[in-house]
């Protein structure tokens, strides 16, 4: 089996505010996807990513936000197990993130020896 990153994207919107029970609705969908691909034995784990941070470019340039410069955000990732890449893919159709207009990057993960 080769390990997969699924990162997870989509436009950076301030102005989204959803209420308690659209967050509740969002979280229980993400959990029952999650828990699809943990039920067959291919999920090694999942974070979220925070909205604050920093990107460091050449010559000591810091730029504020990670999304400083684009408009779209990597808001989280997964790590798979798969046997090859269209594998991983199917295992992505499910992600909720698809039903908000974002999108799923799927890559493989190379080991460092």
């Amino acid at each position: 089996m080769t390990e997969f990153m699924m990162i997870f994207r989509n436009d950076y919107n301030p102005s989204f505010k959803p209420s308690p029970e659209q967050m509740q609705a969002s979280i229980k969908q993400w959990q029952d996807w999650i828990g699809s691909i943990a039920a067959q034995g291919k999920f090694l784990s999942t974070n979220r990513l925070g909205f604050e941070g920093k990107t460091l470019k050449p010559n000591s340039v810091i730029a504020d936000g990670p999304y400083a410069e684009v408009k779209e955000i990597v808001g989280g990732y997964i790590l798979v197990k798969a046997t090859n890449i269209d594998e991983a893919v199917k295992l992505a159709e499910g992600c909720p993130i698809l039903n908000i207009g974002g999108h799923v990057e799927v890559r493989n993960v190379l080991k460092i020896n």
